[in-house]
């Protein structure tokens, strides 16, 4: 329901927001098509969740690398080391079928020396902190105990409520009207609020296991 709502939030301020704001996204109107859209986000979404399936099935892989000696607190990242190469020959393959697509191969040759530079800084830049996530997501994670199968939402939660913050901070919603700010708030609740339902629900699991 928070996802729902934070979707609604964003629809509403793109209808809202003043034409001088608003001018960047006209570009991109001839490739509106909301029902694809729609349709690859929820493969998006499934295919996320593979992400935790594939930690969850690494433990094994997990547990050999505390016994060879790593700390137990970074040991996920043994399994990352067997998930991340997938995510990466995904999108190579990707970007390398736009290229062909697109007819971008030139690109890679007009490139200044400085230009390659940056852009390569960039994209480790980026990649150094996207990794970051998995990272701190592993650490948690080995602190949750029986209720480690938690994680995940709560990881996928608060990646959202801490994005429509950010938006907030930096004044993304300026320009809508007070009703669409209330309904980015409520979103905000609804995400919290799953998270301590989540709890409860974890608490009331182990109470009933106890008796």
């Amino acid at each position: 329901m928070g996802i729902l709502v934070a979707g609604y939030a964003g629809f509403r301020k793109e209808r809202e927001l003043p034409a001088e704001l608003s001018a960047d996204h006209k570009s991109g109107d001839d490739q509106f098509a909301p029902i694809k859209g729609l349709v690859v986000a929820f493969i998006c979404g499934l295919m996320s969740a593979c992400f935790a399936f594939g930690i969850q099935s690494g433990v094994p892989i997990a547990e050999l690398g505390v016994e060879a000696g790593a700390n137990p607190l970074f040991q996920n990242n043994v399994v990352l080391w067997v998930i991340l190469p997938g995510g990466f020959l995904t999108n190579t393959l990707w970007c390398l079928y736009l290229n062909r697509r697109n007819k971008t191969f030139s690109g890679y040759r007009s490139a200044t020396p400085s230009e390659t530079t940056g852009i390569l800084t960039l994209c480790a830049a980026s990649g150094i902190i996207w990794y970051f996530q998995f990272l701190f997501y592993g650490m948690g994670s080995t602190k949750m105990g029986a209720f480690d199968f938690s994680s995940w939402s709560l990881h996928m939660s608060f990646i959202i409520i801490c994005g429509n913050l950010w938006g907030l901070f930096f004044k993304e919603w300026r320009g809508v009207t007070r009703a669409t700010l209330s309904i980015v708030w409520t979103a905000i609740l609804l995400l919290i609020l799953s998270t301590v339902i989540i709890g409860w629900g974890n608490s009331l699991g182990t109470t009933t296991a106890a008796h």
